[in-house]
């Protein structure tokens, strides 16, 4: 694979410039994805949000880590256990349903920013959010994409396996990272690819 080095203001100004020209879409869905806690899926969607607030779209900030199943499911096999990691901690179905189904053309626009707090284990009760016409959905998360969740821009972050054995805080979720990588192959199925080994000098993949 080749990669152009690009400083993290040019690659917030490229994505920017991406997403503002999706047409034919009443709300646009973004996804920015890679391992957690390894990658800055976080701090990139975050940097987006301004510079499309300035190119006159709504936006609403959401975290998968705000739909995790609660706890008794997630753990079921255990706190450790990479396979549930991989398959059963993020609640796909109310993602559809609560963020992602909204947007479609013939949705309502009422987007749910938030389900589960992972941390009290509790519905959050957050309120839904009515994203008008125009407006963007800037998602970040991990396992995002072969899940049949539609996007209308897809981001991943990726790590040579080096880099990612060096700098997950959870190695035993490794074997989840290595499954996801040969059954889905994140970087063939997303829109954008960006190699961030050094996060202040990232790289994005050019076909």
């Amino acid at each position: 694979m080749r990669y152009r080095p690009i400083s993290p203001a040019l690659l917030v100004s490229e994505l920017t410039e991406r997403i503002t020209s999706i047409t034919g879409r009443r709300r646009i869905a973004v996804a920015v994805d890679g391992a957690a806690g390894a990658t800055n899926t976080t701090e990139l969607a975050d940097a987006l949000v301004d510079p499309l607030r300035i190119a006159g779209h709504a936006v609403l900030r959401i975290s998968a880590n705000d739909f995790l199943r609660p706890a008794s499911l997630r753990f079921e096999r255990g706190k450790e256990d990479p396979d549930s990691r991989y398959s059963d901690w993020l609640d796909l179905g109310a993602l559809r349903r609560e963020v992602l189904d909204p947007l479609a053309e013939d949705g309502s626009g009422l987007v749910l920013p938030s389900l589960w707090d992972p941390v009290r284990d509790r519905a959050t009760r957050a309120e839904r959010v009515e994203l008008p016409e125009g407006g963007v959905v800037l998602l970040d998360g991990e396992f995002l994409f072969g899940a049949g969740l539609a996007f209308d821009l897809s981001v991943h972050l990726w790590l040579s396996p080096g880099a990612l054995r060096r700098r997950v805080p959870d190695a035993w979720a490794l074997p989840a990272y290595a499954r996801y990588e040969q059954e889905v192959d994140p970087s063939a199925l997303s829109d954008v690819v960006i190699r961030v080994d050094d996060p202040k000098h990232p790289a994005r993949y050019e076909p």
